[in-house]
């Protein structure tokens, strides 16, 4: 592993863009460089242990502060399809045409929402965003079924959802609009963050990437479906390099993926392969996923 891909700290987060300051969902796991089962982590901040989106951004910002090189993977869409039409949003004047300019959008958006909530780009029927969303209660006049090359990079292995898509246990675009507001404010804080594949190569202090904990759980051979089962969990821990030990207690399957997340950032981060990605089509404008590079070559 280059000097510049060897990081003090792998972060596996598991994100959620649901309202609220207590959001269960969100899940965070460390896993040192020593080959040790990663460990989940309570939100230090706060008595009850919850994490909130603000309080992983300050933590990520105190990793930081302690001059330790984390890298940190969330999974949540870093930007949305650009690629097929040639823009964010077909056909709108004035849009924007590059992710710091849609991740300043969606924090002006939602300003004066707390907890970088993100809806309000679909909700707000002052903006003309909203017809290019799927969202509770309607489907926009201009929403199509649209993906990122990262996203057909990964069919051939399992499909992230769309990131229009804002319906749905499993849709990812409400936590993604709350994870853009998390990057403009990543993205203030100077170059020694960086978010890949859009800045230089990893090096700074924080290097934050995208990730889908079921490409990790599939590309291990493991099921995703059965986080509950600690032999499964155990095996793609062990196909990841991890050092057999008792697992932590998992409750939840945000719990599984942010554990997985963690030992399988820790196992690739001296890939060149993998980031080398930020040179495919597609990345500068859309992201990409870390670890999509497995699933195809186009």
């Amino acid at each position: 592993m280059t000097a510049e891909r060897r990081f003090d700290l792998y972060l596996g987060i598991d994100w959620s863009g649901a309202k609220g300051a207590r959001t269960k969902g969100i899940q965070v796991a460390a896993a040192e460089p020593d080959g040790r089962i990663p460990q989940l982590l309570r939100n230090p901040f706060k008595e009850h242990g919850v994490w909130s989106r603000s309080d992983v951004l300050a933590f990520l910002r105190a990793e930081a502060g302690r001059g330790r090189r984390v890298l940190a993977g969330f999974d949540f869409a870093f930007c949305y399809p650009f690629e097929d039409e040639s823009a964010y949003f077909p056909g709108l004047a004035g849009a924007p045409a590059d992710p710091p300019g849609v991740w300043g959008l969606v924090e002006q958006a939602a300003s004066d929402l707390p907890e970088l909530y993100g809806a309000a780009l679909y909700q707000r029927d002052d903006l003309p965003y909203r017809d290019y969303f799927m969202a509770p209660g309607w489907s926009g006049e201009l929403y199509k079924h649209r993906q990122r090359r990262t996203e057909l990079a990964s069919a051939a292995v399992t499909t992230p959802h769309p990131v229009f898509k804002c319906i749905g246990a499993a849709n990812v675009g409400t936590g993604s609009l709350a994870g853009m507001r998390l990057l403009h404010r990543l993205r203030a804080d100077g170059p020694e963050t960086r978010i890949w594949p859009f800045d230089p190569e990893p090096g700074g202090i924080l290097t934050v990437v995208e990730i889908f904990p079921r490409l990790f759980f599939k590309r291990a051979e493991g099921d995703p479906r059965a986080w509950g089962n600690p032999d499964n969990l155990a095996a793609v821990l062990a196909r990841y390099g991890t050092e057999a030990a008792p697992l932590p207690p998992i409750r939840s399957e945000d719990e599984a993926d942010a554990l997985i997340s963690a030992a399988a950032l820790r196992s690739l981060a001296g890939d060149d392969e993998l980031w080398a990605q930020a040179e495919r089509p597609g990345a500068a404008r859309e992201g990409w996923i870390f670890g999509a590079a497995w699933a195809s070559k186009r």
